[in-house]
């Protein structure tokens, strides 16, 4: 499946952690092994997984963690060199600590001699469901011990012609701290069992100390791109680096085995330049259309990414931010338009999302509290413009992430440290590979089942897949109607397609009254003396007298959202 014109049908992208996806052993035992615990693998993202999402409303997969990475499980027999657990992350590892770019993990292969052949039929099966897949690309950083041994023939490893007696050089792929041991502030081990490495690698945080503790990315080092960070960041570009060069070569090698996008680990931590020479490389030998979502939090260089490539940017420190901030009740719901204002001429260019591996979840304690009360905050992300739009996996079940796995307290979130499986995501998957949503309880098949209807509507009516944005907060503040501290109201419009949708952050239910200003009247090209608004929602219709100077009565939902085509 090629990527979908954006006028056509919205991005709706489904992230998963593969190793938790496909796992129904219900043991999870804090710290648990592999063998203990299980792990999902490649294969059960069977055709009705896939089928399940597809009918769920997305048209994207991410399969997170599947490049192979640090684990403390031992795949020595494999002829895999064995990470040291002193700087690996609980015992699965973390997705994010690479060992080798071009090879996915053993621990998701039903035959892990043969992991590469699962993969490609993982790609086939993806594509033959209507579907669109995603892969991480680490740029940043790599394991401690990265080592490649399914590179292609006469592909030189990362750091293999490294001069390790300088701290810097644009030859070089790592950063180094001459003459100096690395010594974190925790424990190494002694004699067979410890862990050294002299001279030490600069930590992937840009921590440049041998020394980092464990808040630090100590299982990680960073990549040399031509920075010399010790001299005040002097750029030594020309001659291309090798580091430019190697990562080129691992973007074109997973573009040619038919991924259609790349999401960039911690992207603006790599030079803006590196990506304007990089990506239109690669966009130019895929044969499919191909996308590059970057995770980045410096909105002052959002522009220079996009300019350089990036076909979408994680909407963190605005919008996903301002929203959980109004779902908690800490903002006032009119914060909504200062928000997407910061943005204006990129809008469509930011990925939206309320969960993903890296947050908490909302049915958590330390976020919502129930699934629920994320709702209107979904509706609002995925109907106020084009922009794509990202769940996580779990999350259409109202998961809570409130297990402590191990590695991962408990803290809210979902695991990608420890070798876990999700209860409810086990309840959809039923007996054998059926995928029915059979075994869901009630509960989780209501949040489904509204989560099914938004991201349906926002992926394929056309008013919100191609409609203009009009914000109506601002007509509110004067109206005793409506209030602005926990109402949002917004229409959506195109051609003869036209949609009231007012979002509600409270506990109570009841009719609001929206005043729409005389501008967006004109602007909508109102004809008629008669209006009839259809509750998209429910199927529900009523008629009223059309009046430009009267508010529009709205029935809403406690914790819910109302669509009105009109």
């Amino acid at each position: 499946m090629k990527k979908t014109n954006d006028n056509e049908q919205k991005i709706v992208i489904y992230q998963m952690l593969v190793r938790l996806f496909g796992n129904t052993n219900p043991t999870r035992r804090p710290n648990g092994t592999l063998a203990v615990n299980g792990c999902g693998k490649m294969n059960d993202i069977n055709p009705a997984a896939l089928r399940s999402i597809r009918q769920l409303g997305c048209n994207y997969v991410w399969y997170t963690g599947l490049i192979q990475q640090a684990t403390q499980t031992d795949w020595s027999f494999l002829g895999l060199p064995r990470q040291d657990r002193h700087v690996v992350k609980g015992i699965a590892g973390s997705p994010y600590a690479i060992t080798d770019y071009y090879s996915v993990s053993p621990d998701l292969a039903e035959d892990p001699l043969n992991r590469m052949a699962e993969f490609d039929a993982l790609v086939e099966r993806t594509h033959k469901a209507g579907l669109n897949l995603i892969i991480d690309f680490v740029p940043n950083h790599v394991a401690r011990q990265y080592h490649s041994t399914m590179k292609p023939e006469g592909t030189r490893d990362l750091g293999q012609d490294d001069n390790t007696g300088v701290a810097f050089s644009p030859d070089n792929n790592f950063y180094y701290i001459p003459d100096q041991p690395f010594a974190p502030w925790f424990d190494l081990g002694s004699g067979d069992d410890q862990y050294t490495e002299c001279p030490a690698k600069v930590t992937g945080n840009d921590c440049f100390t041998p020394s980092p503790d464990k808040n630090d990315w100590y299982e990680t080092v960073k990549l040399n791109y031509g920075v010399n960070y010790l001299c005040g960041g002097e750029k030594h570009f020309s001659p291309i680096p090798s580091t430019w060069k190697k990562m080129l070569d691992i973007l074109l090698y997973w573009a040619g085995k038919g991924v259609d996008g790349f999401r960039c680990d911690m992207a603006h931590m790599v030079p803006v330049e590196f990506w304007a020479w990089a990506l239109p490389q690669v966009k130019k030998a895929a044969q499919q259309g191909i996308i590059f979502i970057a995770e980045i939090y410096e909105p002052s260089v959002y522009r220079a990414y996009i300019e350089a490539g990036f076909d979408y940017l994680y909407d963190k420190v605005g919008l996903y931010d301002t929203l959980k901030s109004v779902i908690r009740w800490e903002r006032s719901a009119s914060d909504i338009t200062y928000c997407w204002q910061a943005h204006g001429d990129i809008q469509d260019h930011m990925l939206n999302f309320l969960e993903n591996h890296d947050e908490q979840r909302i049915a958590s304690d330390f976020f919502a509290g129930a699934p629920e009360k994320g709702f209107p905050g979904l509706a609002t992300g995925l109907l106020m413009n084009r922009s794509p739009y990202m769940i996580y996996f779990g999350q259409e079940l109202g998961e809570r992430g409130m297990d402590e796995e191990g590695y991962s307290g408990r803290d809210g979130r979902t695991t990608i440290f420890d070798y876990w499986s999700l209860p409810k995501v086990i309840q959809w998957h039923g007996e054998g590979d059926s995928w029915s949503l059979a075994g869901l309880g009630k509960e989780e098949k209501k949040v489904r089942d509204y989560y099914r209807s938004l991201l349906t509507l926002a992926a394929e009516h056309p008013v919100f897949t191609a409609g203009k944005f009009w914000d109506l907060e601002y007509a509110q503040f004067n109206n005793p109607g409506f209030d602005t501290q926990r109402l949002y109201a917004f229409l959506r419009y195109g051609g003869k397609e036209r949609a009231l949708v007012v979002a509600n952050f409270s506990e109570s239910n009841g009719k609001v009254w929206v005043d729409i200003p005389r501008e967006a009247w004109d602007e909508l090209k109102i004809r008629t003396k008669t209006l009839t608004f259809t509750n998209l929602l429910k199927g529900k219709s009523y008629r009223i007298p059309f009046d430009p100077t009267e508010p529009v009565p709205v029935d809403i939902d406690a914790d819910s959202v109302t669509v009105l085509t009109f």
